[in-house]
């Protein structure tokens, strides 16, 4: 799976989205950074992002992904 294509995904849905890639094989842990997260819970957050890479987790191009979804005053 290429990572641009999972960028662009998630781009489009969180324009100003910070996302970076941790991956092993075919594993991805992904961390999205975004304002945009402000008012939802864990599972909205996660739920919206999933949404946005939906077509590659039906074809199998994606297959193993783990989330983590903050707000900037989250991160550390």
């Amino acid at each position: 799976m290429n990572e641009e294509k999972i960028r662009s995904s998630i781009l489009n849905v969180l324009p100003d989205a910070f996302i970076s890639f941790h991956e092993k094989d075919c594993n991805f842990k992904i961390k999205i950074i975004s304002k945009q997260f402000t008012g939802l819970n864990i599972m909205q957050r996660h739920k919206l992002i999933l949404g946005a890479l939906e077509k590659f987790i039906k074809s199998g191009e994606l297959h193993a992904v783990s989330l983590e979804t903050l707000l900037p005053a989250e991160h550390n």
